[in-house]
């Protein structure tokens, strides 16, 4: 599609099933048996069956190829399978690339899924570690022999900026990890769950790199997540309402790098996801005050800031006072700074949950839902609507 039109995706195609495994510091299972169960699940919650699946969508990063978890959750002839790059900022885009498939006819019943042992296995948090070389790896070159080694150093850097510019403390930050303890607290699957924190205790925890604190930080998880994408037409008749998928977006900025797009002019924004926020929009013909529920990546809390910024939810340097007036919820099941880290998936999930009404922290009248994927990368978003 065009940034510069809306596109003719928005109401073609629905999430009609979620399914996950227990969120843990140490699954004690494979990779590949993480990602079975996630999706056996959610078949299991859309009343569909293996059989039913034509199509598989997943990370480049996951370890799990498309047709290896086809052949062990018991599938039978595809005609679709992808990838979607840059890590978390795939999230959103594997239910675009899977709505893209049902809408063209390409496929019938798509499964979009992510597994990992991100904790008792590769530790994303750790950096970079033995990579081979690429033309995309060379940009980071320009910032490792520097001591940014890790997403929290890269991250801190725009995080200084935008304080700086904007003339704040780094205890802005806290009204983020407040607000997915206090969701995560009342979640019985989220690892901190019983467990909500004040702004004092966010202002105590220990600094990672200036000015991100530990409680600024995401969790590291291990677990699945799947997610079942069909036609519109079709998920009206299984078993729950479906979560029609309104909008869907990719987006990269000018002077796009993964992680490191230290070269822009202004440090201070996220124009991968402004170029996401503009087609949402285009495509939904809704605005800010039409969404009921933010479902925001929140890998680092400084970046939930600027990602209501990008979309038009308050003016430039104003979040840290709308997230504190909690003027639109925002992560309801804690997020991945509460409930768990799944590159994003679990949000979606969550998502899905407030449109369908039966979130354990059920927003009233919620009908309408923002979600997005990783931020600093090239990245994606969704919105989500009740049918009718």
């Amino acid at each position: 599609m065009s940034i510069r039109s809306r596109d003719r995706l928005g109401g073609k195609a629905a999430i009609v099933g979620i399914g996950a495994t227990e969120f843990s510091k140490d699954s004690g299972r494979s990779e590949l048996k993480l990602a079975v169960e996630a999706v056996g699940a959610a078949l299991e919650d859309a009343g569909l069956t293996p059989d039913d699946v034509d199509g598989m969508v997943t990370f480049t990063m996951d370890t799990n190829p498309e047709i290896t978890v086809a052949q062990a959750a018991g599938m039978g002839e595809l005609s679709f399978f992808s990838r979607v790059h840059y890590g978390g900022g795939a999230a959103c885009a594997t239910v675009q690339q899977a709505a893209l498939a049902v809408a063209t006819g390409v496929a019938e019943v798509v499964i979009c899924y992510r597994a990992f042992n991100e904790r008792s296995g590769r530790r994303f948090g750790s950096g970079v570690q033995r990579r081979e070389p690429s033309a995309e790896g060379a940009a980071l070159g320009w910032a490792l022999p520097f001591g940014l080694l890790t997403p929290a150093s890269w991250v801190a850097m725009a995080a200084r900026r935008y304080l700086h510019t904007y003339g704040l403390a780094p205890e802005v930050f806290g009204h983020v990890a407040v607000m997915d303890r206090k969701y995560a607290a009342t979640n019985p699957a989220a690892y901190f769950h019983g467990k909500p924190i004040t702004l004092e205790d966010h202002a105590a925890s220990r600094w990672i790199v200036e000015p991100l604190r530990l409680l600024d930080c995401c969790q590291e998880t291990d677990g699945a997540q799947a997610i079942v994408v069909t036609s519109a037409e079709r998920a009206r008749d299984l078993r729950h309402p479906p979560a029609v998928i309104a909008a869907a977006a990719q987006g990269a900025g000018r002077a796009q790098e993964q992680m490191t797009s230290f070269y822009r002019d202004d440090l201070t924004g996220l124009p991968e996801m402004g170029v996401v926020a503009k087609q949402l929009w285009r495509t939904s013909g809704l605005a800010p005050s039409d969404i009921d529920v933010g479902i925001l990546y929140d890998h680092f809390t400084p970046f939930v800031l600027m990602q209501l910024e990008e979309f038009g939810f308050c003016g430039p340097g104003e979040a840290a006072d709308f997230v504190a007036g909690e003027r639109l919820p925002l992560n309801t099941h804690g997020g991945q700074l509460g409930e768990a880290y799944l590159h994003g998936m679990n949000g979606i999930a969550e998502a899905v949950r407030q449109v369908r009404g039966t979130s354990v922290n059920q927003i009233p009248g919620a009908t309408r839902t923002l979600v997005t994927a990783g931020t600093g990368v090239p990245t994606s978003g969704l919105i989500l609507g009740s049918d009718g």
